[in-house]
């Protein structure tokens, strides 16, 4: 664990899809929060020595044999802590604490309102009034122990919201973390901080010295070398890093074939001024060679991933004996890869995590790993980046092959090139940019008939995805004007030799992801 401040609120994940919206609302409160599984083991959690305990919601029924829920050593430990159970979260918490839930006749999802009946320290400076808040739920609270009591209910007779009597635990019926729920911040606010007693003190400029001091310890007078591809994350990776050891760090900057265009010849122009030690390797042949052929994704991240460790371990040989490869691996990414945070299912491999290889020579440093995007991005600003590079959209680690549906060909990623660049010009010049989270050109594997020039096309259809996001947990589509969209199409038909359609993706996620692979 690399945080250090003392001030910390752990979430039990049953698997809510929303879980993550937990960590990410309390940490905008300035206060580090991170996830657990619900079955982790009791050491982990008392080691992380929490100030408060979140019970994250989840699809399964407590009333159900088998359904996700605390061991008895795990559940005498949280008792002692304060506690919010929400929706699942507060099922459980009745349940094991000796009251009785009952089955709803169909499940209530969706906008609610509240009232709020008796004072309690949740709802401080709330009025006695109805709010409107966001439930997804099918069991609800029927009876519950004496040491608890009702605080809020819904119009419609289900127990909203609980407390305790004598200790800081309480539950809520609806989710807090999204902005659906009015009343949302506010409560997590007074929980976090009027009920736990968290101080606001988590912010980039500790962050950054505590990592510091961390990276020196760990790496002792060792080298690093560093998977650099221009953007955000794996920039602020490097200067970090380079902070703390300083020419102990080589980056490596891969051109695997599958950039945007001018790519590389931009990165290397840009990193040259922030005084990195950077190794650039060309490695088109090789991974078009490997790809050749291949159409599934998941094939496609693991072949890129295991190609890309190769190619950093050869480089490591050259400079010597280096003990470890730094990511800028970021906390959605675990998340979504990995489902050990919890019941959770897995969505998708991230090449920084889900790509690599199980046998790998080289000690991981991922410095960023508990970040969200965002603080990313105030990081940088610490750093004192240049703004078109802090705010410059994602790109996927395995580039335009998850963004070319089907085989790779360079004639193909031609064809992309071209439009994406088209995308991101057109985006820039209108002023949206950086009104929205990413934007993006993807090729699709099909061809249609078209008439350009009086003559008959059958040529590529392409999609434009546009999507507004706080931290790439979830997002929505970007409303884009339609004269923009026009310019696009226009633009992108007439200037690029391949493609006589253009479409437009207007899928949230969930359930889509923001990536087509």
């Amino acid at each position: 664990m690399h945080v250090f401040d003392e001030n910390r609120i752990l979430v039990l994940d049953f698997g809510s899809q929303t879980t993550q919206l937990i960590a990410r609302r309390i940490r905008e409160l300035k206060v580090y929060c991170e996830i657990f599984p619900y079955n982790a083991d009791l050491h982990k959690i008392k080691e992380f020595n929490p100030k408060g305990i979140v019970l994250s919601g989840g699809p399964a029924s407590a009333l159900e044999d088998g359904s996700p829920t605390l061991t008895p050593d795990i559940f005498d430990y949280i008792m002692t802590q304060p506690i919010l159970g929400i929706c699942y979260g507060l099922q459980l918490l009745i349940n094991l604490s000796g009251g009785t839930l009952i089955k709803g006749d169909q499940r209530e999802f969706g906008h609610t309102n509240i009232e709020y009946q008796k004072k309690s320290l949740l709802f401080n400076g709330f009025d006695f009034a109805d709010y409107q808040v966001w439930m997804s739920h099918g069991d609800s609270v029927d009876t519950f122990p004496k040491e608890f009591y009702t605080i809020a209910m819904t119009g419609s007779g289900v127990i909203a919201a609980v407390g305790h009597r004598e200790k800081p635990i309480f539950g809520v019926q609806f989710h807090p973390e999204v902005t659906h729920t009015t009343i949302g911040k506010k409560l997590l606010e007074n929980f976090v901080i009027n009920i736990c007693k968290c101080k606001p003190t988590w912010n980039m400029h500790s962050f950054i010295e505590n990592n510091i001091k961390n990276i020196k310890k760990t790496v002792g007078n060792e080298k690093v070398i560093c998977a650099l591809s221009g953007g955000v994350d794996s920039t602020v990776t490097s200067l970090i890093i380079n902070k703390a050891i300083g020419k102990q760090l080589t980056c490596i900057f891969v051109n695997n074939g599958l950039l945007r265009k001018n790519e590389a010849e931009i990165v290397l122009n840009f990193l040259k001024k922030l005084d990195l030690n950077v190794d650039f390797v060309d490695a088109t042949d090789r991974f078009l060679t490997l790809l050749k052929g291949v159409e599934d994704p998941e094939l496609k991240r693991k072949i890129i991933g295991n190609e890309f460790i190769q190619i950093f371990e050869e480089e490591a040989k050259k400079l010597g004996d280096v003990q470890y490869l730094a990511q800028g691996t970021l906390y959605p990414d675990v998340i979504e890869s990995v489902s050990f945070k919890g019941p959770s299912a897995t969505i998708k491999s991230h090449h920084n995590v889900g790509g690599l290889p199980e046998k790998m020579n080289l000690k991981l440093i991922e410095p960023l790993r508990e970040l969200f995007k965002d603080e990313v991005r105030e990081l940088g600003k610490e750093l004192e980046m240049p703004e078109d590079l802090i705010f410059r959209h994602p790109f996927p680690g395995p580039g335009l092959a998850i963004r070319i549906l089907g085989d790779i060909t360079p004639q193909r990623l031609s064809i992309l090139r071209e439009a994406d660049a088209i995308v991101i010009d057109e985006l820039k010049k209108s002023g949206w940019y950086r009104k929205m989270w990413q934007g993006f050109a993807v090729l699709l594997p099909i061809r249609t008939v078209g008439v350009m020039g009086d003559e008959r096309t059958y040529e590529n259809v392409l999609a434009i995805r546009a999507v507004d996001s706080l931290d790439a947990m979830t997002a929505d589509w970007t409303r884009l004007p339609y004269d923009l969209l026009a310019r696009l199409s226009n633009r992108i038909i007439n200037e690029v030799k391949g493609i006589n359609r253009v479409c437009f993706d207007i899928s949230s996620k969930p359930p889509a992801t923001i990536e087509w692979e």
